[in-house]
């Protein structure tokens, strides 16, 4: 295939990481961020006639200007997909600071500082490609990009949503009672998923609904759009399609025989699950 690497990684993500952090003598918790990765990319009519140099020679720039805020040899791997609609460049690195901490946070910041990153990184490449234009920031459109680790939650929900309903559809009066502890073993595993799915349905409801609105007339709109706009409804049509996902989820707890649900009632952060 056409991908290509800018940074080719030394060895595994992981291994690679761990290894800078330990150089690094810093010290790491548990839910320590190690790794952070980033996407560049322009819209689809930017790449449309440019050759694979010129391309190359775009995710270079990109790579010079991250390169001006963070030390270049906290970089992992930073490679370049071809195979995808739009060209776009995955760049991981280690969030090391200049003084040697492990922080994400001092570096990418909260979300109005990743507006500013945004700002800088339009106002760097500007100067070398005058035509691209600085898109709609998070917050002036009041959205909230799902990114790709929501979609792999859902997905793991989603297969432990099938064995279960697997599971009680061959449940059956004489079987109840065997199956008792089968469905309880899946349970274990399955509601806690179905709480945090909760969280963070509820944390991206806006983008959800949008989605869902968007569903209902997304025939028309497929025609009306320019080829420009369709990746975009496309990621709205996954976001419509998880959300209903989610609430076959949610829905098949209705089916749990009533006294083996009873007895996680009181486990998670909610006594019922709904999406508001």
């Amino acid at each position: 295939h056409l991908n290509f690497h800018l940074i080719t990684p030394k060895r595994r993500y992981r291994a690679e990481a761990e290894q800078q952090i330990k150089e690094a003598g810093c010290r790491t918790r548990s839910d320590s961020i190690r790794m952070v990765e980033t996407i560049f990319t322009a819209s689809h009519e930017f790449f449309k006639d440019k050759n694979i140099e010129e391309i190359r020679a775009f995710f270079q720039e990109a790579l010079d200007f991250l390169s001006k805020h963070q030390a270049k040899e906290t970089m992992i791997s930073a490679v370049v997909h071809m195979d995808e609609r739009t060209p776009h460049m995955h760049l991981c690195f280690v969030p090391l600071t200049p003084d040697k901490r492990l922080s994400a946070k001092d570096i990418i910041g909260n979300r109005k500082q990743l507006c500013r990153w945004q700002d800088l990184f339009w106002e760097h490449m500007s100067k070398k490609y005058p035509e691209l234009e600085r898109g709609e920031s998070a917050s002036e459109t009041g959205r909230r990009h799902i990114p790709t680790s929501v979609y792999k939650q859902m997905s793991r929900l989603t297969k432990k949503r099938k064995r279960l309903e697997m599971l009680l559809s061959d449940t059956n009066v004489l079987n109840l009672k065997s199956r008792k502890q089968e469905i309880s073993q899946a349970l274990d595993s399955y509601l806690p998923d179905v709480w945090q799915m909760a969280a963070t349905m509820k944390k991206y409801d806006a983008a959800f609904r949008e989605a869902e609105a968007l569903e209902a007339e997304n025939e028309a709109l497929l025609k009306e759009l320019e080829a420009a706009k369709k990746g975009s409804v496309m990621e709205k049509l996954q976001q419509a399609k998880m959300r209903k996902d989610y609430q076959e989820a949610v829905a098949l707890l209705e089916r749990i025989p009533a006294d083996v649900l009873r007895e996680y009632t009181n486990i998670g952060p909610k006594k019922t699950v709904t999406l508001e």
